[in-house]
């Protein structure tokens, strides 16, 4: 497969399919422009590492950029980082790594110096910037085909975020860009955009109250899981999940033997108008003082609906007990590791590591646990709680299967015991209760009688009661505490605090 380093490279065009213009140009005119404004995104990965350079994957103009109008243009960039010191490098070893790390993410973790990461851009150009846009501003060229005009996020134009949307509505190919829709879908044009505040990893944009648009800023080769399982859930007649309308994907080198996986960019799915999230519900429950549990169950019913559907729709497998006694070393392993990192963990260890202990003894026993898709990162965040259509009361959807953006998308893609999204939502619970600093044993007591009324209620759906497999939902939940504390200590030391009640109470348990 052709070698993409080179900022002078983009996907090869064809007659049917052509490439932005002056591609080759492009890039090193807005490479100091995208270095100084990359780094300030909330967004971007890499913040902590010293931005070596960036290298073209693919440019594609979905309006045209070089008119001398008031008209927009509109373009398209994937881009991927570069480490410090990779210019300094030998050329060989330049094109080494090159060759194994053409498709952004493919070899290498997301993150990884090797590999690098892989961004998507939506620039808007005009010769003149309104003062509106100006917050949007990312910088004005030099030099190239750009030279003189103001190039900003064209996200924050409702001009061009709204051409984005026209464009979902018709699907076909431009470019480097493959735009596909769900059959029988209805998608109302000229719906007035907003962009979302607040995300980290994504961007999101409202249209009107009707949808909602997705864009995965940090992307690598393969069907990212929030368009794969809400497709499949639809097709399994779950409606737990908002089903994609539409979606848009980069194919690069399609013409050219082996072509790599194409690289999921956005998803629009209908918005749930009139929601809130779990997160909110959970702590407006603590502050007044309302038992939580009648709400819990019915998400403990939701969750199990939705592990069910997953399972009769995709493959499954089962742990034995080589898988599971791996598990438990694996666990042990991040334990160790953690401890290292974090003082406060090393006087839990022995309690911490019984749990993982008791996990390969249960498999030593004969246990065993299914395996399949899962959310992978399931919270009270993630789960939103939406008035019935019907008029009556409400009903939970979940929301976000993208998985942990920053694990590699093969990770995220892999099967999993259903537990390990139970034991992320029972994390979620006693966050909730110590942000209620106030609560005291009555916070305490909320958590618990969540926790429980949770697993009840997935019992109730699934047939499967999670309490009644200690030794399984114990490790996990151990385990994810344990990544909460190194998480919190080296990025909120403040709420270090909350992961360690957890560490306390499950040393303790017996």
């Amino acid at each position: 497969m052709p070698d993409s380093s080179s900022p002078r490279t983009a996907p090869a065009p064809s007659a049917r399919h052509p490439a932005a213009p002056h591609a080759g140009s492009l890039l090193p005119s807005l490479t100091g422009l995208l270095a100084r404004w990359l780094p300030q995104q909330r967004w971007f990965a890499g913040k902590g590492r010293p931005l070596g350079g960036l290298a073209l994957v693919a440019a594609t103009e979905l309006l045209p950029c070089a008119g001398s109008g008031q008209v927009p243009g509109l373009l398209h960039l994937l881009v991927r980082t570069r480490p410090t010191g990779y210019a300094r490098r030998p050329a060989a070893e330049r094109d080494a790594e090159g060759a194994s790390h053409h498709a952004p993410g493919r070899d290498a973790p997301q993150g990884s110096p090797a590999g690098g990461d892989c961004y998507q851009l939506l620039l808007g150009v005009r010769p003149v910037l309104p003062p509106v846009l100006a917050p949007a501003l990312v910088g004005r060229p030099t030099d190239g085909p750009l030279r003189g005009r103001a190039v900003y996020d064209a996200l924050h134009d409702p001009r061009l975020s709204g051409l984005l949307l026209e464009r979902l509505r018709a699907p076909g190919r431009l470019g480097a860009l493959r735009f596909g829709r769900a059959p029988g879908t209805a998608i109302p044009s000229a719906l007035s955009p907003r962009v979302l505040t607040g995300e980290q990893t994504n961007s999101s944009v409202v249209y009107g109250d009707s949808h909602i648009l997705k864009l995965f800023r940090r992307v690598s080769p393969g069907i990212n899981p929030d368009l794969e399982l809400p497709r499949a859930l639809a097709e399994a007649g779950c409606t737990r999940v908002p089903a994609p309308s539409a979606w848009f994907e980069a194919a690069l080198f399609p013409d050219r033997p082996p072509a790599a996986e194409p690289l999921t960019l956005g998803v629009l799915q209908p918005y749930l108008a009139g929601s809130r999230d779990g997160w909110q519900l959970a702590l407006q429950s603590l502050s007044r003082r309302v038992d939580f549990s009648p709400a819990a169950r019915s998400l403990g019913r939701a969750t199990a609906e939705v592990h069910t559907a997953l399972a009769t729709a995709l493959p499954t497998s089962e742990l034995r007990r080589a898988q599971l006694e791996q598990a438990a070393v694996a666990m042990t392993e991040r334990l160790a590791e953690a401890a290292a990192a974090v003082p406060e963990l090393r006087p839990y260890r022995v309690g911490l590591r019984r749990a993982y202990e008791e996990l390969a003894d249960f498999a030593r026993r004969g246990g065993g646990c299914v395996v399949q898709r899962l959310h992978g990162d399931l919270h009270l965040g993630q789960v939103l709680r939406t008035p019935d259509p019907t008029g009556r009361g409400s009903r939970w959807s979940l929301i976000d299967f993208e998985g942990e953006p920053a694990r590699p998308l093969t990770d995220r893609r892999r099967l999993g015991p259903p537990v390990r999204d139970i034991a992320g939502m029972l994390r979620s619970f006693d966050y909730a209760a110590c942000q209620h600093r106030t609560g005291g044993a009555w916070a305490d007591e909320w958590s618990r009688a969540s926790r429980t009324a949770f697993c009840r209620g997935y019992a109730e759906a699934s047939g499967a009661d999670p309490m009644a497999q200690r030794e399984l939902l114990r490790a996990y939940e151990t385990d994810k505490a344990v990544y909460e504390v190194l998480y919190e200590a080296r990025h909120r030391p403040a709420w270090l605090h909350v992961p360690m009640a957890a560490v306390r109470r499950l040393a303790a348990a017996d």
